[in-house]
């Protein structure tokens, strides 16, 4: 009997306790009141009892409010006993109006909590000082041309530690908009406080005339705080907070209607290349031009290439302009870099025109040129082409008429043979057969084999030109050699073109080709020496 009295009371100290461990109050609070409006607030809802996460029904804050993050912690606390135990809720609030918010009662298996009345105030009305988190955005200038570049900058002050964030950029239509350099960290005293300021550059670059509207810059992100718990044990935890930049309006102008050229507009752009006077160059050898071009505040998009202008007798072979844009002591600086090739066809002295490259000055809104002054360059003869010979007539002069019967026997004496090797000729008409008949082959040039074998461009047309001129007996230039032999001409200006030229090219092929036309000349010009000696027999 003893045994079952003891049982029921320890089955009666278990069990009764649990309906004291029911739920019975339910408190809702908010970390501050008033709150400014796109900040995010803690409210806390504490149940006496320990119940599951989704217990709490928290539909009914979508109306007014933003609901972000929910965290749910439990404790247990035993005294004398005596056992309590808690469910909190913290949820992160951000209202959707100014003026008064309600916090709606909420509710858990039938026991409510008391509304809260919020009051929301317009985050432009608290003075900076009383804010955690703002944005400042500026811009150069208020009033640019089309295709000027707005130096747009954003500064981020922070009076709270950083976990995380996100800065977007600042939205524009017919606009170009890009970063420029790295973000730039840095602290400020504001009002007597100390921020921590995280400021990015852009550029902006309007395309069309017109009202260019900025839209300001958004930064979303979480910051670490102190807990609204007042325990010993309080930490500090992470708190979502957003920023909107206020947004700017330029007056974008078009290009001027007076300006000449190719539009460029910058506040100061310099034009300039590695240049020594009183050189010397050689036929057939390549004279470079590397050309750079400076504009300060604007990009290299805008940057026009830089034309060169070139004196008759001469070739230029240019190579693709090299851009970048970078940023110098604050100031965004674009940068075009050209180089050229350029080959004289014939000695002589030269004169390169100047370089001119237009730009609009935005400062004083006149147009203005950045120039390259004109060079004086001389260019001797190739060192192995041979000096033009010069056929000098030789006066005679006539003694007596008696050289005619000479003359005349000669000729008597050339008719008899051709008649003879005409008579023996139709003696052996099979004997030779002209089919049979090859020529001899063309001594070939050991100079031009060896400049080919060394794929060196230049001694190859050295030794064409040599060659040529022996053939013809006057001084052949790659200036007169279309005159000459026009197809020639093309080959050679082809084996130029792959000499200077950065896409792989079949310079073997090329070779191959300038021989067989050289051999093709050779061939022509014997058969014109035979014609001429046959006639010559010829009464």
């Amino acid at each position: 009997m003893v045994k079952v009295r003891l049982t029921l009371f320890l089955m009666a100290a278990i069990f009764l306790p649990l309906k004291a461990f029911a739920l019975t109050q339910l408190q809702a609070s908010v970390d501050r009141n008033p709150v400014m409006e796109n900040e995010y607030l803690a409210l806390t809802v504490t149940a006496d009892d320990e119940l599951a996460s989704n217990a709490l029904d928290t539909s009914a804050l979508l109306k007014d409010f933003v609901v972000g993050r929910t965290s749910v912690s439990r404790s247990t606390q035993i005294v004398n006993f005596d056992t309590h135990k808690e469910t909190n809720w913290q949820i992160l609030l951000k209202p959707k109006h100014q003026g008064v918010v309600t916090v709606p009662a909420l509710e858990v298996q039938g026991v409510k909590s008391q509304p809260i009345a919020l009051q929301v105030v317009d985050a432009q009305s608290q003075p900076q000082q009383a804010k955690n988190l703002f944005l400042k955005a500026t811009v150069s200038d208020k009033e640019a041309y089309v295709g000027q570049m707005l130096s747009y900058k954003v500064k981020l002050y922070l009076a709270v530690d950083l976990q995380r964030g996100v800065l977007s950029a600042p939205n524009t239509g017919g606009a170009q908009v890009k970063q420029v350099g790295d973000d730039k960290d840095s602290s400020e005293i504001v009002n007597g406080r100390r921020y921590r300021v995280i400021e990015r550059t852009y550029s902006i670059v309007a395309d069309t005339p017109g009202k260019l509207v900025i839209s300001g810059p958004t930064f979303s992100g979480d910051v670490l705080v102190d807990s609204p718990s007042r325990s010993m044990f309080s930490f500090q935890e992470s708190r979502p907070v957003e920023a909107q930049g206020d947004s700017v309006v330029v007056n974008i102008n078009a290009k001027p209607e007076s300006y000449q050229g190719d539009w460029l507009v910058a506040d100061l752009v310099n034009l300039s290349e590695d240049w020594q006077d009183k050189q010397s160059f050689e036929v057939g050898q390549p004279i470079t031009r590397n050309i750079t071009l400076l504009a300060s505040n604007a990009d290299d998009t805008s940057l026009p290439d830089v034309k060169v202008p070139l004196p008759q007798g001469m070739k230029s072979y240019p190579e693709k302009p090299q851009r970048k844009t970078m940023a110098r002591n604050g100031q965004t600086v674009a940068q075009l870099t050209q180089t050229v090739a350029i080959v004289p066809s014939k000695a002589g002295d030269y004169t390169l025109p100047e370089v001119k490259v237009a730009w609009w000055n935005p400062h004083l809104n006149k147009q203005q040129f950045a120039t390259l002054p004109a060079r004086h360059i001389s260019v001797k003869p190739a060192a192995n082409t041979p000096a033009p010979q010069i056929d000098t007539p030789q006066p005679q002069t006539v003694t007596d008429s008696g050289i005619w019967p000479w003359t005349t026997a000669i000729f008597a004496l050339l008719w008899l043979a051709t008649l003879y090797l005409w008579w023996r000729a139709r003696q052996r008409p099979n004997a030779v057969n002209n089919n049979d008949v090859k020529p001899a082959p063309a001594t070939k040039n050991t100079t031009l084999d060896a400049a080919i074998a060394a794929q060196n461009s230049g001694e190859v047309l050295n030794a064409l030109l040599r060659e040529l001129s022996s053939l013809s007996k006057r001084s052949v230039t790659l200036q007169n050699l279309a005159e000459i032999a026009p197809e020639l001409a093309q080959t050679v200006s082809q084996i130029q073109t792959a000499h200077y030229s950065r896409e792989q090219t079949d310079t073997k092929a090329l070779y191959q080709q300038l021989m067989t036309q050289l051999e093709s000349i050779k061939r022509s010009k014997g058969q014109r020496q035979a014609k001429t000696a046959l006639q010559s027999l010829n009464p």
